[in-house]
């Protein structure tokens, strides 16, 4: 565990020490398109944070393959070299689409070879578990068709879901955790080797999003673009290949006792090919409501617009940040549950547990426009954009001392991070609006000669 806690944080520095570099060149080569209809910033921002993410994930298989228990995994299996591989096509595909705009078939069939390196290097699906059958083999074909078919579907919906700031970033990071506790379960619990190779993914997989979302989180300073949402949509479908068809059902020594205990025993066989769609549940879903919504009126299924999952939030009243977060909180109970209902399947309490945190989440759906406070004693411990704006009250009280008066202050103090919002753009500049310099959204500090 000492060595995948080493791989993730030398994996999240490095991303994050290199985000900051790579913002300037994006600026520089003019990696910052306009504001197009459906986005949902204001501010021109620079894309190619995926060249970050690729040198994080470069250093941590570096880092991994010098560390004493996981060298193993690079003599043992030819995966690691096949993800590099696959990984370092979409990332080039993803990067002149950053640059260039390329066109979505284009895109696609750089998916496809992607995943075709991947498959002629040996990462596929051997076998699948099917539930009342058991394991049944596939021929060659059929696992490369399958695995081509996971990567693409799983690349594209994390594509997809790339549309606040930090929402594609945290929902992977909440799904690699949840497969990193699996991975890791099959792997040290069951002394499968054959699930070493995944767990490694998934805790690199993390680090490549702990490293990104400090720069991405609203507002972002850079976007991941689709060389980073390919990259990692890449990664966390390698790891579920890695783990599906891999790990033998007698090694685990689930057969015994009766029918009834042999089928819950069975069930962590199973998980490796249902985790990763419920890892993504909500980015396939708004993948195929995408489809089917711009079939119906008549466009292709690869138009962009604003109908996805995120927009609706937006458009029933939540601010930014709540929007991410729900769907934060969505993709944790579906992932966790999956993994807690897989490690005690007969136990009620997860059902109860899972359909009371549903119930919660749909109650914070209903309340769009309610506005939490925090106490005045927990303001120093969030983020300045979060606070009650004492200058704007304190400035408007000593103005005028009529009731009327002192009801705008009050108004002015509940509306928080929304007033800011409302203000006026940042311009564009030569260095770019999100580029260090003067941020006109930022309110002046008490006691300093320079704006900023």
């Amino acid at each position: 565990m000492r060595e995948y806690l080493l791989t993730l944080c030398v994996t999240a520095a490095v991303t994050y020490l290199l985000t900051g570099p790579v913002r300037k060149f994006a600026i520089a080569i003019g990696a910052m398109p306009e504001i197009r209809a459906r986005d949902v910033h204001r501010e021109p921002t620079p894309r190619l944070g995926g060249i970050a993410m690729f040198g994080g994930l470069c250093a941590g298989l570096l880092v991994a393959d010098h560390l004493q228990n996981l060298n193993s995994v690079f003599e043992l299996s030819n995966e690691p070299r096949a993800l590099l591989s696959g990984a370092a096509v979409i990332w080039l595909i993803g990067v002149l689409d950053d640059k260039f705009e390329l066109d979505a078939l284009i895109k696609l069939g750089g998916q496809f070879i992607a995943a075709g390196v991947m498959v002629a290097q040996g990462l596929t699906i051997l076998w699948l578990p099917i539930p009342g059958v058991g394991p049944v083999s596939v021929t060659a074909w059929q696992g490369n068709l399958l695995t081509v078919a996971l990567v693409l579907i799983t690349i594209n919906a994390v594509n997809f879901v790339d549309g606040l700031d930090g929402l594609a970033a945290g929902m992977v990071c909440i799904a690699s955790a949840a497969f990193f506790m699996y991975a890791y379960r099959i792997w040290y619990g069951y002394g499968i080797e054959e699930a070493a190779p995944a767990t490694l993914f998934a805790a690199i997989l993390m680090g490549m999003c702990l490293g990104f979302l400090p720069h991405n989180m609203h507002p972002a300073r850079i976007f991941m673009g689709d060389s980073g949402s390919m990259l990692i949509g890449l990664v966390l479908a390698a790891g579920a290949i890695s783990v599906t068809g891999q790990v033998d059902p007698d090694a685990l020594k689930l057969f015994t006792g009766g029918t009834r205990e042999a089928t819950h025993a069975m069930l962590p066989v199973f998980i490796p090919l249902l985790l990763p769609l419920t890892i993504t549940a909500i980015p396939i879903a708004d993948l195929l409501l995408a489809v089917v919504r711009r079939t119906w009126q008549g466009q292709s299924p690869f138009a962009a617009d604003r109908g996805h999952l995120h927009h609706r939030l937006l458009e029933i009243g939540h601010s930014h940040s709540r929007a991410v977060l729900i769907m934060y909180f969505w993709s944790a109970l579906i992932a966790f549950g999956a993994v807690a209902y897989s490690v005690h399947s007969a136990s009620m309490w997860i059902v109860l547990a899972i359909v009371g945190l549903s119930a919660g989440g749909l109650v914070l759906l209903l309340l769009p426009r309610f506005t939490p406070r925090a106490p005045r004693w927990a303001e120093a411990f969030l983020p300045p954009r979060y606070r009650r704006r004492r200058t704007a009250l304190a400035t408007a009280s000593s103005d005028a001392s009529s009731p009327q008066s002192a009801q705008e202050a009050e108004e002015l103090t509940d509306s928080g991070e929304e007033a800011q919002a409302e203000g006026p753009p940042v311009p564009a500049g030569v260095n770019g609006a999100t580029a260090i310099g003067h941020r006109s959204r930022l309110p002046h500090r008490p006691g300093t000669k320079t704006p900023r």
